[in-house]
């Protein structure tokens, strides 16, 4: 409460002398049109002072082509237009003393072929926003050849393990959207999807630590949504990425998107098509001590993991002007991600001594057959000129996962006679069906006040089923220590309400979200096991508040301050209690008792022209995380909640142009990670900070030539049960573009093999652990980037807001 008031006084602070000093600041407001009076959504505009041609303001026109500039001394200055397909427009000099609303600007259609196109400028890599974050895409230089994982890891405040997990800011409870979606994906089927996803395809990454409240609350760690480009230009447009990576193994990642645009018409779409070969190198080793600590046994583990999945995805959209006011549209998503995962795992068992007992070899192959397919419908209505607006969206997605398994271990003794052989095999359907319906309105008031809200309800309904069986000397039977049956119903209902206001100096945001969380699970058992049940239902209250103040009247200097409340609700795979085993020795189990988590974030930063500095504290109750547990030398990973997960952290992001030809950009953070839990060994009582760093170095050439240094290091990082080891790497990548429509790029992936990971478990029941693995981390991409396009006369522009709907938790 202390807080809050002390937030509320420094705002009223910072409001007054604003005020004060409004007088000698000027608005200008002005729209854009086409040659047939169609207002240009998106046509860039700039102001320059008259004295010296000194850039002063930009604008992008909005739905009915209107732009303004705020905060405008007084004097003389000029204006220019530009938009993609039309001839820029520069004004006559123009003398502003007062507010002024200048005459429609006509913009004269360039030309039917759009063979080649001018940037006008070069955006900045990091814009900073009163709720959000935003990376500009095209401004990293080393994206030949990567991909919307690649992108993600390169990003301020984003780190991508080497299992392909994704964390913001130290968490890794973040949720990915495609234009304002969700994706749905999560696990192998996420990653494996960001993989086929080109860099070249994507216009912006936002980075939301916390969302604003017309987002789901899900997500501690907040939203990354990433915006995909669409081409404003009335025709035909598209584009053809084709690559190919070597590391140990090779994998390919080609895509072709189109746009097409005519009259009340508007058809988009996506196709790409990736083969995906990795593999884990992993060693896992277990030392078990007896009551008094001295060493009991060993058991040591070598996995060579080897995974080879397809993946083909399609996006394809339309939309239909009704009217200059209405648009509706329809979205469409497949995927197809079959995969092999074959493992060969050797363990061996040592006495006190450490003297070898037996080993057992085992020869695990999973056949996994992942689809998906989604449809959205919208509705989007604009009332008036103001930006009153009503959108509708709904959304049907359908998951379904076969996966067969055979796991055949062999035992042998030291002279390498055979002592045992057994194979488990394993067929695990499943089958996820989720519903949404969504609504938003938007309504602008007259004395500068933006109003938000929305409705939402989800319904989503999983069945999983998994049948196992051993067979041993030639005899099959039903396994009914692992076979079972799970349907899991669950219901959201949300609403939110939002509000947001521009003063000259002072920016102000506030949300309140309401979530009603009602869900059932049944384990259904087999005749060895009873049925199980259990229900859940759940409030909360979700707000957010945003706070920004200008030191100066160029807005070169600004504070903010934001705070959120988010909420983790668990996989719909971590609430179901199958066993799924690695091997005879390792099993990942789910569990039915897990609880929703809660989290308080809360930021304070500080801009000044190219570098933000920004202090931030959470804390998380009933953390949903990894838990390791060992009984009678079986290694169980469930998922478990962690009382209390304290995270406090400074973080540095700047970007320097040092030369003509040389940028130089850096993201830095250390932070501190308190973990304190009940535990099965006792007290679990954690606390480590850590360090993490990213320089990135951008070359401009000669000749369209550009090249890029980069790299990351992160110091060790303690997280409840587990502390990793340090790890970091180098990449470095050069493009060459031969024409407007035409990139060649080459890019080298952690040149020294340094991003390897590892780590020791603690607080194991009389046992010590640790763990090293190794990935296909060192590669060299190369890839094509071809552009095509042709205009027509005339020009709409329309991004549908889809649902954002129920959070992501399917995982596979």
């Amino acid at each position: 409460m202390k807080l809050k008031i002390a937030a509320f006084l420094a705002a009223w602070l910072f409001i007054a002398p604003t005020l004060a000093n409004a007088q000698n600041l000027i608005t200008i407001t002005g729209k854009i049109k086409s040659n047939d009076a169609r207002p240009l959504d998106g046509a860039t505009v700039y102001l320059y002072k008259l004295a010296d041609s000194a850039l002063v303001k930009t604008s992008v026109a909005d739905a009915i082509g209107g732009y303004v500039f705020k905060n405008v001394k007084a004097g003389q200055y000029k204006i220019t237009v530009s938009m993609i397909g039309y001839q820029n427009y520069k004004s006559a000099p123009l003398k502003f003393e007062k507010d002024v609303a200048l005459p429609d600007v006509i913009l004269q259609l360039a030309g039917k072929e759009l063979k080649e196109v001018a940037v006008v400028g070069q955006k900045q890599l990091v814009e900073h926003k009163i709720d959000r974050t935003v990376v500009n895409v095209d401004a990293m230089i080393g994206n030949g050849g990567n991909t919307a994982m690649d992108v993600l890891d390169k990003s301020p405040g984003v780190i991508v393990d080497q299992n392909g997990g994704i964390s913001l800011n130290g968490s890794g409870s973040v949720k990915i959207y495609i234009d304002d979606k969700p994706t749905y994906l999560s696990g192998t089927d996420l990653q494996n999807y960001l993989r086929s996803l080109p860099a070249s395809t994507i216009d912006q990454v936002e980075l939301m630590t916390n969302p604003p409240a017309k987002y789901d609350a899900a997500g501690n760690g907040g939203v990354i949504n990433i915006r995909i480009k669409r081409n404003k230009a009335k025709g035909f447009n598209g584009g053809l990425n084709m690559n190919y990576t070597q590391g140990k193994y090779g994998k390919t990642i080609n895509s072709f998107n189109f746009n097409f645009r005519d009259n009340k018409i508007n058809v988009f779409g996506n196709l790409a098509y990736s083969t995906f070969n990795s593999f884990n190198d992993l060693v896992i080793n277990r030392y078990f001590l007896n009551d008094d600590g001295s060493p009991a046994s060993n058991f040591l583990q070598h996995s060579f993991i080897r995974r080879q999945t397809k993946n083909l995805n399609l996006r394809l959209g339309a939309d239909y002007y009704v009217s200059d006011k209405t648009t509706i549209g329809i979205n469409l998503f497949g995927l197809l991600n079959p995969g092999d995962i074959n493992t060969r795992n050797t363990s061996k068992l040592l006495d006190a001594a450490n003297v070898l007992d037996s080993t057992i070899v085992a020869d695990n192959k999973e056949h996994i057959n992942f689809k998906n397919g989604n449809v959205n419908l919208n509705y989007r209505h604009q009332y008036n000129k103001k930006g009153q607006e009503l959108t509708v969206d709904l959304d049907y997605l359908n998951y379904d996962n076969s996966t067969k398994q055979s796991f055949l271990n062999t035992g042998y003794l030291p002279d390498g006679t055979e002592i045992s052989n057994d194979l488990l095999t394993g067929n695990l359907p499943e089958n996820i069906h989720i519903y949404s319906a969504k609504t938003d309105y938007t309504h602008p008031l007259n004395n500068g006040i933006k109003l938000e809200a929305g409705l939402k309800i989800s319904n989503t309904q999983t069945d999983n089923i998994a049948n196992y069986f051993y067979t041993i000397n030639n005899v099959t039977n039903p396994d009914y220590g692992k076979t079972n049956h799970f349907i899991y119903k669950e219901q959201i209902n949300a609403a939110y309400i939002n509000t947001s206001k521009d003063w000259k100096r002072f920016s102000a945001q506030a949300g309140l979200r309401f979530e009603n969380t009602t869900s059932n699970g049944h384990q259904l058992g087999n005749v060895q096991k009873s049925d199980s049940t259990f229900k859940r239902n759940y409030n909360g209250l979700f707000p957010t508040v945003y706070l920004q103040y200008k030191l100066d009247t160029a807005g070169s200097q600004s504070i903010s301050l934001n705070y959120g409340r988010r909420i983790d609700r668990p996989y719909y795979e971590d609430l179901n209690p199958f066993l799924s085993p690695l091997d005879k020795f390792t099993y990942y189990t789910g569990n039915p008792f897990l609880k929703p988590s809660y989290t308080n974030n809360i930021e304070l930063a500080y801009n000044c022209k190219n570098v933000t500095v920004t202090l931030n504290y959470s804390n998380t109750q009933d953390d949903v995380n990894e838990t390791i547990e060992i009984v009678n030398g079986i290694y169980y990973s469930r998922p478990g909640n962690l009382g209390s997960i304290t995270v406090k952290g400074i973080a540095a992001d700047a970007g320097f142009d040092l030369a003509k030809w040389l940028n130089f950009h850096l993201y830095s953070r250390v932070s501190n990670i308190h973990s304190v839990s009940g535990f099965y060994t006792g007290t679990l009582n954690t606390q480590g900070t850590y360090f993490f760093i990213r320089p990135v170095f951008k070359f401009k050439l000669p000749h369209d030539w550009t090249t890029q240094l980069d790299g990351g290091y992160q110091s060790r990082v303690t997280n409840a049960q587990f502390v990793t080891v340090s790890r970091g790497r180098v990449n470095a990548s050069v493009s060459k573009k031969f024409s407007p429509s035409f990139t060649l790029s080459l890019v080298a992936n952690d040149i020294f093999y340094t991003f390897n990971g590892g780590g020791v478990i603690n607080n194991l029941a009389n046992t010590r652990a640790n763990w090293t693995n190794l990935s296909d981390s060192r590669n060299i991409a190369l890839s094509l980037s071809y552009r095509f396009g042709k205009t027509i006369a005339g020009l709409r522009k329309h991004d549908a807001n889809g649902a954002e709907s129920e959070q992501n938790r399917v995982k596979n």
